[in-house]
């Protein structure tokens, strides 16, 4: 039997998640895995920020491309870097298993902070929910892969990365503090990766089924249900992460310099995808949108 082909970002924390995809489906299923990688969008312009092109999306499109054409037959992503309206002509066949979803600082922790002190981050969501606690940082812009944001570490600051990320590498070592995901509300789908196949494809879907993390699916799927609402057109800083069956959401307008943290208790039913709308709602509300 042939191998299935995965198409990934070829950046080095993408390969290490999708080996970790294709290491699994060979354990779960005996079938062989063969990574395919390809160039995004989102690697190729390390110049600009993120949200000047595109945002969301950006890590993902190309990859996408390369399983609706034929090139491959599923495509690995960091669930975060996937947008909530469904693709034409694909399935997220698999939520796998989360890792931590939290964020973390590199290089001195908060307290440790001076007045003023520096954070680079390219996460407009990072930059509001650091601002709720102190206002008085300066933030600079960070792009590139893993290695080159470890090398940007401003002088007495910090960079914000994914504990994932750190995670996946085996470089968790870095690590000076971990951001408490109550506070500082992860993206939607952090510290998981959703894999992709054409909704056609019933051989490469039963295959992925294999490997769908049930609970990891269901507090995804609600979290991604509030992004939505949102709309796919909406920019402002925004978090939304499922624990222990409550459902914490953020949401910020930097132009007026207010956000909103918010809970909504889940009930573990169908019901829990409109509870999550209904707190996209409530949060833009809250901010006069």
């Amino acid at each position: 039997m042939s191998p299935v082909r995965l198409a990934t970002r070829g950046s080095r924390q993408a390969l290490a998640q999708s080996a970790a995809v294709a290491d699994l489906i060979t354990a779960t299923t005996g079938r062989a895995v063969e990574l395919v990688a390809v160039e995004t969008t989102g690697d190729l312009r390390t110049d600009v920020p993120l949200h000047t092109i595109g945002g969301q999306g950006v890590f993902v499109k190309e990859v996408q491309l390369a399983v609706l054409d034929g090139r491959a037959d599923l495509a690995a992503h960091s669930a975060k870097d996937l947008p909530s309206a469904p693709t034409d002509g694909l399935t997220i066949a698999a939520f796998c298993e989360r890792r931590d979803p939290a964020d973390a600082l590199v290089g001195r922790r908060l307290d440790e902070l001076a007045l003023g002190a520096t954070v680079a981050t390219g996460s407009v969501r990072r930059r509001a929910q650091l601002q709720r606690v102190r206002p008085d940082l300066h933030f600079t812009e960070l792009r590139g892969n893993i290695d080159t944001r470890l090398s940007k570490i401003p002088d007495g600051g910090a960079i914000v990365m994914a504990v994932a990320a750190l995670d996946i590498l085996q470089i968790t070592e870095r690590i000076a503090e971990r951001l408490d995901v109550d506070s500082f509300v992860p993206a939607v789908g952090q510290g998981c990766v959703a894999v992709e196949c054409r909704s056609d494809d019933e051989e490469t879907r039963s295959v992925l089924s294999a490997v769908d993390h049930a609970a990891t699916r269901r507090d995804v799927e609600i979290e991604r249900a509030f992004l939505a609402q949102l709309g796919s057109g909406c920019s402002l800083p925004v978090g939304g992460h499922v624990r222990d069956g409550v459902l914490t959401v953020f949401l910020a307008d930097t132009a007026i310099g207010q956000s909103i943290v918010a809970t909504v208790a889940l009930h573990g039913d169908d019901g829990d995808l409109d509870r999550a709308r209904r707190a996209a709602l409530g949060a833009q509300e809250a901010l006069g949108r």
